[in-house]
């Protein structure tokens, strides 16, 4: 069934599983991500720029290597400190209305719309803890899509843009290739001077780079994972 409007009337009694597994569709070994979130993903997760078929870009975060492999699943629990927004929103998203202003929809046959799981709405029908915070995700996600090309042509201006295959040893002749992906040239970065660091700075893109830069260093902990996980068995 298709995505409705959401309402305190109609789902009035809506109640969403909350939680995290691969029955809710969180096998998953990367996910995207949107700008408002760096901050936080950059703490935990390593932030990769990739190309879509139009060859825009558009950024991710690694959550495993193997496919449907997501090494940030423990149980019913994901163990990071941040959760991405677009795993975060549940069975929520964003439509916009005839005069063009968004709006929060639901898939009403959802995998997580359950009998027991979290209220939607309160009782006298405002909005429950889990709807503020699916709010929150979903205006990341579209002030995301509004703005991130901006943010990415800059980047690319600017010179910051490295092309990137990223070659993760497991050690015992192991390892796993990323390829066609892109980082920002922490180098380059650091080099900035005059009207192109203004540029970056006006626009406060200077941080996000800053993020993706810095994230990289996160692989060497998804690697930890993977062993982790296999040794678990």
């Amino acid at each position: 069934m298709a995505a409705v409007l959401l309402n305190n009337v109609d789902h009035r009694d809506l109640r969403v599983a909350v939680g995290h597994h691969a029955r809710y569709g969180d096998a998953i070994n990367q996910t995207r991500v949107f700008p408002a979130e760096y901050e936080e993903l950059q703490r935990d997760y390593a932030i990769l720029l990739r190309r879509d078929e139009r060859g825009d870009l558009f950024a991710t975060v690694q959550l495993g290597l193997d496919p449907d492999e997501n090494l940030f699943l423990d149980d019913e629990r994901w163990d990071a400190r941040y959760v991405p927004a677009t795993c975060a929103r549940g069975p929520f998203s964003i439509g916009v209305d005839e005069q063009g202003e968004p709006m929060i929809h639901v898939e009403p046959d959802h995998v997580r719309i359950v009998a027991d799981g979290e209220p939607v709405f309160l009782p006298l029908g405002g909005n429950a803890p889990l709807l503020d915070h699916v709010s929150a995700m979903l205006q990341r996600i579209y002030l995301g899509l509004q703005t991130e090309r901006a943010m990415f042509d800059a980047f690319d201006g600017a010179g910051l843009l490295e092309p990137a295959t990223l070659r993760l040893d497991l050690g015992e002749g192991r390892c796993y290739n990323i390829p066609d992906r892109f980082t920002i040239d922490a180098g380059r970065l650091a080099a900035l001077e005059g009207a192109a660091l203004e540029r970056l700075h006006r626009h406060d893109y200077l941080r996000p780079a800053l993020w993706i830069a810095s994230s990289l260093g996160n692989l060497r902990h998804l690697i930890d994972r993977k062993l982790r996980s296999e040794a678990r068995g």
